[in-house]
């Protein structure tokens, strides 16, 4: 099991609009025979942490799978959580988008630049 964390990104409004307004989660499960069990939570960063997505996802070997998720806030974290799977077997990306859907390159965190 790995619980896989984005750290605090910050989203703070540039002339009234914040850089990211949608998040996209993409996994993939590289096994060609284990499932994969994944467990993902996205907090809005205030003074506290607040849980507002939870979602289990189940990955049939060989599956991908994409989430799009709210994030016109001023702070935002997500961690991932795998189940018995190996780490390497999974590919995990998380993606800030416009609300047009342009990808904010800030907002870009790859599997091996999450950290544990």
């Amino acid at each position: 099991m790995a619980i896989l964390s984005t750290g605090p990104i910050e989203n703070n409004p540039v002339s009234g609009v914040r850089p990211a307004q949608l998040v996209t989660i993409k996994i993939v499960n590289r096994s060609s025979s284990a499932a994969a069990g994944v467990l993902i939570e996205g907090y809005y960063l205030t003074t506290i942490r607040n849980l507002y997505v939870s979602e289990v996802l189940n990955l049939a070997p060989n599956e991908a799978v994409s989430r799009e998720y709210f994030a016109d806030l001023d702070g935002y974290e997500f961690v991932i959580t795998t189940g018995e799977i190996m780490e390497a077997d999974l590919g995990i990306s998380v993606w800030g988008k416009q609300a047009g859907g342009q990808l904010v390159e800030a907002h870009r965190v790859v599997s091996y630049e999450v950290m544990d």
